[in-house]
């Protein structure tokens, strides 16, 4: 069963940036289309696209219309990571974020707290 681990989040103050990492031991990530999904505090996690989305190859990432130009999905085949690079972050981008499959979810990992508050 693929496990997934999500870190990189914490505290920033609005107009700040963070890095967050998913990873996946044992499992090819570069395989499958990866997808950020989102849940602010007293909130559904966000949609079934997530934020954010990179494919294997060929089609274009998808990026939430309230992230795009801010946020920016990348994999790293070598280090079989996914990362979503945050910047001008904003006060609703509050939220735990986690990664998953968006063709087909597995369990979800623990996610990782990013606040942003002034």
């Amino acid at each position: 069963q693929v496990h997934l681990v999500e870190s990189g989040g914490g505290l920033v103050q609005p107009g700040g940036s963070l890095r967050l990492s998913c990873e996946a031991s044992d499992f090819n990530l570069e395989a499958y289309a990866i997808a950020w999904f989102r849940q602010a505090p007293g909130q559904g996690r966000e949609g079934r696209e997530g934020v954010s989305c990179i494919p294997t190859k060929g089609d274009s990432t998808y990026y939430k219309d309230s992230v795009k130009g801010r946020f920016t999905i990348s994999r790293d085949g070598i280090k079989n990571t996914v990362y979503l690079q945050m910047n001008s972050l904003k006060s609703e981008d509050t939220a735990v974020y986690y990664c998953n499959f968006p063709a087909k979810l597995v369990p979800w990992g623990q996610g990782t707290q990013v606040t942003v508050s002034s």
